[in-house]
């Protein structure tokens, strides 16, 4: 378990920062913006859940998402393989995915692409998918640079696919959906 007593170092105050492993780093390099954009996605997450029913099905889902996206931000801070460390595991993934099953089969099929938006909490999911995206973007220009787990892309890839779904039932099942209209606006 991590313990944080102080909280307030001044360690980063040169534009450095620590990795998981003692590890000194600038605060600009790959590693530490594809942590910050996973930190970012699961804030986005955060905002979700206070537009869905706590305790709800959607809310255990999101909970057991944001400790996801912790495992995958320690799997992130420790460079390279094994260890003994925190890793994140193809299992979180084929959960992900058989959520996303049962989501999915009871909505009907899309005739056209959904426009982000419907209901506050459809919007907020919409919002946390596209952050999620760009946290996988930032984790994939890493493991062009660095090893990185495999199964930390694959987990985004299907965050970013659950969220959508996610959105489609907050949007009453998928009844609120606003869909995209080709050249709707060309006059």
């Amino acid at each position: 378990m991590v313990r944080l007593d102080v909280i307030v170092t001044r360690g980063g105050d040169g534009g450095e920062t620590s990795l998981g492993d003692g590890t000194r780093v600038r605060k600009d390099c790959l590693r530490v913006a594809a942590l910050g954009a996973v930190d970012e996605a699961n804030a986005a997450i955060g905002v979700l859940r206070c537009e869905v029913a706590a305790g709800g099905e959607a809310d255990a889902m999101l909970v057991r998402i944001q400790n996801d996206l912790f495992d995958l931000g320690a799997d992130l801070c420790v460079p390279g393989e094994g260890g003994g460390r925190l890793r994140l595991s193809d299992a979180q993934s084929a959960r992900l995915e058989a959520e996303i099953s049962a989501m999915n089969a009871a909505l009907p099929p899309l005739r056209s692409f959904v426009l982000p938006g419907g209901s506050r909490a459809a919007a907020a999911a919409h919002l946390a998918r596209t952050v999620v995206r760009r946290a996988e973007r930032e984790v994939v220009a890493l493991a062009a640079a660095e090893a990185v787990n495999p199964a930390v892309i694959r987990y985004l890839n299907r965050l970013s696919d659950h969220l959508f779904v996610l959105a489609r039932r907050l949007n009453a099942d998928a009844a609120g959906d606003v869909l995209w209209v080709p050249g709707a606006t060309r006059g």
